[in-house]
């Protein structure tokens, strides 16, 4: 019975060691995210101390903003002047909403980025993206610089959907396709961004692509192929994306598989591959047809 319950208790204590360093590797990330947001809550609640709390002894501010003469700006703020006017009563809510985290860290430094809109109250005053750095205390992660961007036009007013952007992307790639608009088509994908057709010979970049099908976007329709559905994964910093996806095509089901890369034009395809679905049980017959079109050469 003794033996029984030393089992026990070490099983017990490998499992919460095994938690504790699984919680600690996530912690580092989610703390810094932590003090960021503590940030926020306590402008929101007009409570200087809550603010203070995680703002480094020497914390700088700075805004990079473009003037009505259209020259750019760079322009240092104090913070025991943003300090003192949070926990000044004011009628409305100093309210900075954060849609996403970029975060990188190394040792006791992190970086983290962040887009944002800004309301006084339940009016929009400006956007842009906010870069923090922070730094690892005795007393946890302290924000020691904020350097913001501040703009009027398009500003982000709801959590972004970031699956349904990405639907309504290839969505609208593979109509472009069935409705032969090649700008759309061809400008979806980036700069050397590969395509992999069904037959062996058909490997393209994108320009080499635009050549070889002008033919076929002559036409009112290059091709037509109809999502039958689609699986996404994204990066940790949600800029790259891949995906799957089954299509009905007048080869018959096919498969098509990804990779989109956020660029400063917004998403773009960089890898497409499709590929003829053959159910196993044809592929004896199918093998007997096959024959390649090309030999392939050893590198």
């Amino acid at each position: 019975m003794k033996n029984t319950i030393v089992l026990f208790l070490l099983v017990c204590f490998f499992i919460n060691r095994g938690q504790s360093q699984e919680i600690a590797t996530l912690s580092k990330e989610q703390a810094a995210i932590g003090a960021i947001k503590t940030l926020f809550d306590g402008m929101r609640a007009g409570d200087s101390t809550v603010l203070r709390s995680v703002l480094h002894p020497d914390a700088h501010l700075q805004s990079s903003f473009t003037n009505k003469e259209g020259i750019p700006v760079l322009r240092g703020g104090s913070v025991d002047r943003w300090v003192a006017s949070v926990g000044t009563p004011h009628e409305e809510i100093y309210d900075e909403k954060i849609w996403s985290y970029k975060v990188r860290i190394d040792d006791n430094l992190a970086s983290v980025w962040t887009e944002y809109t800004f309301y006084l109250g339940e009016k929009l005053s400006h956007c842009g993206v906010n870069a923090f750095h922070l730094a690892n205390t005795a007393d946890g992660w302290k924000v020691s610089h904020i350097t913001d961007t501040r703009r009027k036009e398009n500003c982000i007013t709801e959590m972004p959907d970031l699956q349904g952007d990405l639907n309504d992307f290839m969505n609208s790639w593979h109509k472009a396709a069935a409705t032969a608009d090649e700008d759309i088509f061809f400008g979806s994908m980036a700069k050397g961004g590969i395509y992999i057709g069904t037959d062996a010979t058909e490997r393209w970049e994108r320009d080499e692509m635009k050549e070889w099908s002008k033919k076929y976007f002559d036409q009112d329709s290059a091709w037509d192929f109809a999502t039958i559905d689609r699986t996404f994964y994204l990066s940790d910093d949600e800029e790259t994306a891949w995906f799957e996806e089954s299509l009905d095509t007048w080869m018959g089901v096919c498969r098509g598989s990804g990779v989109l890369e956020l660029t400063a034009d917004g998403w773009k395809i960089r890898h497409y591959h499709l590929a003829v679905a053959v159910p196993n049980d044809n592929v004896d017959e199918y093998l007997k047809i096959a024959t390649p079109s090309s030999k392939i050469k050893k590198q």
